[in-house]
């Protein structure tokens, strides 16, 4: 497929993104947040090939999949399950830790639901201003670095962090591909995108370590 194909598959990408955006907000099983990730770079890799030769655009893929292996990994030796709070004992009958777990889902759902609102009304301007890229590509970009800062803004989880910057990296990637053709520079964001993970991975395993020892 060349730049001028997926271009069709823009809207597509963009709704994706928005999706699995969400779900990292929302979702705190870390199985599902990394199937959420591995997906989502689906979509990314479909923006950026608008631009970027398949090759090049390829190893975003391959990048972000590597990543979520090794944060998959680093969660499974460590027998941890992302480092969130565990629910308390009896919580089915606990109706007031229920309703506390609905109203902290309501509201990042809502929240969530905002920056979505907020992207749509800035992308047009802010397409008008860059050239050589789609309306939306700028959505599905300034979805991913909005949601990504708002979810780095609900915790202080070091794998939730990780994911959290690993989604707003993409979405500076979606317009950077637009202006920036550099065989280099591709190479160089895949090596912070897997940076990221390594550090992801070994904060988890000491913190874990940590809590055993």
């Amino acid at each position: 497929m060349t730049g001028f194909e997926f271009h069709a598959l823009a809207l597509p990408a963009a709704l994706l993104l928005l999706i699995t955006s969400m779900v990292l907000v929302v979702v705190n099983d870390w199985r599902l947040s990394l199937l959420a990730l591995a997906v989502q770079y689906i979509g990314v890799f479909s923006m950026v090939a608008i631009h970027w030769p398949l090759v090049m655009a390829l190893t975003k893929l391959v990048a972000g999949w590597i990543s979520v292996a090794v944060l998959g990994m680093a969660l499974s030796s460590a027998g941890t399950s992302s480092n969130e709070r565990p629910a308390p004992a009896g919580y089915a009958t606990n109706w007031k830790y229920i309703s506390s777990v609905l109203s902290a889902w309501i509201f990042r759902v809502l929240a969530a639901a905002m920056i979505a609102l907020v992207v749509v009304s800035m992308a047009p301007p802010i397409a008008g201003w860059i050239s050589n890229i789609q309306l939306e590509q700028v959505v599905g970009a300034l979805i991913l670095i909005g949601l990504g800062l708002l979810h780095l803004g609900f915790t202080a989880v070091p794998f939730r962090i990780i994911l959290a910057l690993l989604t707003v990296l993409s979405g500076f990637e979606i317009i950077y591909a637009g202006v920036e053709k550099s065989t280099l520079v591709a190479g160089l964001l895949a090596g912070v995108n897997l940076g990221l993970a390594m550090v992801g991975a070994y904060l988890l395993v000491t913190s874990v370590g940590e809590e055993q020892a």
